[in-house]
């Protein structure tokens, strides 16, 4: 682990693991995209309109995953003073916030035929326009600090006290009376969904998760070059690649 740690190391495995990815993505998408526009039958209740779902649901769950994903680095880096982590967090930022702002962007398109309106200040809704804030809040106050060391410091403690929102997003549809469906795909027991519009449904949960570690690693490895630019392996590795 200490020697994956090291920024030369984890660079090769980036790069190393960056095609696999991509391809495991194509593959993960275009099912989920197949099954979930054409194989998937329309819902009884909601028609076609209920297919905005197999981006919704994904982004959503992304929206959650990477902001803890960023909170266990956080911990990571102000209790062992890794320099992985900040890096893995700077790289997960804007991508969770797009994620974040496409799954309310998403559910508004879905509630105006559903519920007459674009938005409405419901417990699920609320709490993840929360979430955007915390990152962009990351953002602006990482540009604020005068020195990089500080802003990385006062990043990571922003997202583990914002953290705790993370279970209030998830959990708000049970705590509270919400127009937002409830949970379906913790019931595995007895599935609120049909097979076929399961299945695709994973499938594009996988897809986007795939996707946030193929961009974050890319990411990563140009922020490993730059904060590396004076050691020899950089500029072996741009000598390699010019």
């Amino acid at each position: 682990m200490q020697r994956l740690l090291a920024l030369k190391n984890f660079y090769a495995f980036a790069k190393a693991l960056s095609p696999w990815l991509l391809l495991t993505w194509v593959a993960l998408l275009a099912y989920g995209v197949i099954g979930g526009l054409v194989w998937a039958p329309a819902d009884y209740q909601q028609g076609e309109a209920f297919r905005i779902i197999y981006v919704h649901v994904p982004s959503a769950f992304l929206s959650l995953g990477i902001y803890t994903a960023m909170a266990m680095m956080a911990a990571i880096h102000l209790i062992w003073r890794v320099k992985l982590a900040t890096i893995w967090i700077a790289a997960s930022v804007p991508i969770g916030a797009s994620f974040t702002f496409l799954a309310l962007l998403t559910g508004a398109l879905w509630g105006k035929p559903m519920w007459g309106t674009w938005w409405v200040w419901d417990a699920r809704l609320t709490s993840e326009l929360v979430l955007l804030f915390l990152y962009l809040g990351y953002i602006a106050l990482h540009r604020a600090m005068p020195r990089p060391d500080m802003a990385e410091r006062a990043g990571s403690l922003l997202i583990l006290i914002g953290v705790v929102n993370v279970p209030i997003v998830h959990f708000s549809v049970t705590w509270w009376y919400t127009l937002h469906q409830g949970p379906t795909l913790s019931r595995f027991a007895k599935p609120a969904m049909a097979p076929e519009m399961l299945m695709p449904l994973l499938a594009m949960i996988a897809a986007f998760g795939v996707f946030y570690v193929w961009l974050a690693l890319l990411c990563a490895r140009n922020a490993c070059l730059a904060r590396e630019s004076t050691s020899t392996w950089v500029q072996e590795e741009v000598i390699n690649n010019a």
